[in-house]
């Protein structure tokens, strides 16, 4: 039986590693979390927030994610959309989702990230 999603992983081109970083820690708030060590040496760096982790992996032949996507629930959507536009990400709201407030992102490297808050309109 599934009992949660441990963390979602999504892929990024060699050498991308600090745009992510800035990216995951600075702009969205994110803790960069340590990759275990025989992890590490495959690059790539790792981000939790609360109960949520994600995982940026290398990936030669990197193509970014423009349909799939996580979709993180957030407290402030509002403030949250306006520090995102503060650190340069594009902000694209989306009313399609009854119930909920949201909006889709990009990170540096192109993957698609849905940022949405239930219970607000």
């Amino acid at each position: 039986m599934i009992a949660a999603v441990d963390h979602v992983q999504l892929a990024a081109p060699p050498g991308t590693e600090d745009a992510l970083r800035a990216y995951y820690a600075d702009t969205l708030g994110m803790t960069e979390i340590p990759k275990p060590p025989a992890l590490a040496a495959r690059g790539g760096c790792w981000f939790q927030a609360g109960p949520v982790q994600l995982h940026l992996g290398i990936e030669k032949a990197f193509r970014p994610a423009r349909k799939a996507h996580p979709g993180l629930r957030v407290v402030g959507i509002e403030a949250y959309a306006e520090r995102l536009a503060a650190g340069g990400a594009a902000v694209a709201w989306d009313d399609e989702l009854p119930g909920h407030r949201r909006f889709f992102s990009y990170d540096p490297v192109g993957n698609r990230l849905e940022f949405l808050e239930p219970g607000v309109r």
